[in-house]
């Protein structure tokens, strides 16, 4: 295969790989504590030529790799709901949640109560406190999240007792970019321990929407798709002109 062929071949991969993260992105607009994906590329030069025939700068063959995707943890807007078991988590940290799989950890704060009087995420997975799982009682009310996590509540008839029914575990990575998405807004840390976060605030009654922003992850994908096409277009040219050469030469006159 020619050496415009393969190039082209490689640029057409990772282009097809990038139209899948952003598209991910776009299907997460409106996933509450969604964390965008970016892709990360570069060139790869290959020292000589297939055929030894040119010279100078010529020789190196210029392909594409997409060498990984990263998370952009930028904080996403935040929406005032004054649900009181809503929270949003100013600065690094995240939610520490139990699953069929082991600890999770999720920045989506639209938290509520299941028929257990345990607290939950959305899709049921309990949300861990820094002494276990958080468990309300059925007169309970008047949920307060205070700026460090503490959970408290008003039980009783004439509202007069005043108790704690945990605090929320915040937690950190030095290195967040190792965290893996494992689906339902959760993220998995293998081989890493997470530290307590002592410094992130949590805003009760509000919602942290998705960092990703519409209009810039749309124009990236009808750029990708554009460039796609061009490529398949220009392929197709190398194609058709190496079928019209060999048809030439193979036309030996009588």
């Amino acid at each position: 295969m020619e050496n415009a062929l393969l190039i082209g071949l490689s640029r057409q991969v990772t282009l097809e790989r990038q139209l899948d993260v952003v598209a991910n992105n776009v299907a997460n607009v409106n996933t509450n504590g969604f964390k965008a994906d970016k892709s990360l590329f570069q060139e790869f030069l290959m020292p000589v030529a297939q055929q030894d025939n040119f010279i100078g700068r010529d020789r190196r063959l210029s392909y594409v790799q997409d060498r990984a995707t990263y998370h952009d943890f930028a904080l996403g807007p935040t929406e005032m709901t004054k649900n009181p078991l809503d929270v949003a988590i100013d600065g690094d940290a995240f939610l520490v949640v139990q699953t069929a799989g082991g600890e999770r950890y999720t920045r989506d704060g639209g938290l509520q109560i299941n028929s257990r009087g345990e607290l939950v995420t959305a899709a049921g997975n309990q949300v861990m406190g820094t002494n276990g799982p958080i468990v309300f009682q059925q007169t309970d009310h008047d949920i307060t999240i205070s700026a460090d996590g503490t959970i408290t509540v008003l039980e009783g008839i004439n509202n007069t007792v005043d108790s704690i029914r945990g605090k929320l575990r915040l937690v950190n990575f030095a290195q967040a970019q190792k965290l893996t998405k494992q689906g339902s807004n959760l993220y998995s840390a293998e081989g890493m321990a997470p530290q307590a976060d002592l410094n992130a605030r949590v805003k009760q009654g509000f919602i942290e929407k998705s960092n990703v922003n519409a209009v810039t992850e749309m124009s990236r994908m009808i750029e990708v798709t554009r460039a796609y096409t061009q490529i398949a277009a220009m392929l197709q040219q190398e194609s058709d002109l190496r079928k019209s050469a060999i048809e030439k030469l193979a036309d030996v006159p009588a």
